[in-house]
């Protein structure tokens, strides 16, 4: 099974809705490796690492999200290991500080 890295902008109605947690959540539960963070522009942002089928399957979950949230854009662009690198020391998904 191939493995895919995707870095994933959403926006819409993203913050103050729960939607990281949600992201977190769901990424955990599916086993896949990453992070999750707010930007300043009222966008999340999420990088995700695992099996393709997996990770396509979160990006095509990300688009409806938690049901509090109304998700307008989704764009996706490769990843690369380096930007696992940001998670908390020790976690396999990491919530991370707004940037």
């Amino acid at each position: 099974m191939s493995r895919a890295i995707l870095l994933v902008s959403i926006r819409g109605r993203v913050q103050g809705v729960g939607y990281r947690a949600w992201v977190e959540y769901q990424a955990t539960a599916v086993g896949l490796e990453g992070w999750v963070r707010n930007r300043s522009d009222g966008s999340v942002e999420a990088l995700f690492a695992g099996p393709s089928a997996v990770v396509a399957d979160m990006v095509s979950s990300c688009r409806r999200g938690p049901s509090s949230a109304r998700v307008v854009a989704v764009e996706e662009e490769a990843g690369g290991p380096d930007a696992l690198g940001l998670r908390h020391a020790g976690e396999l998904f990491s919530v991370l500080p707004t940037i």
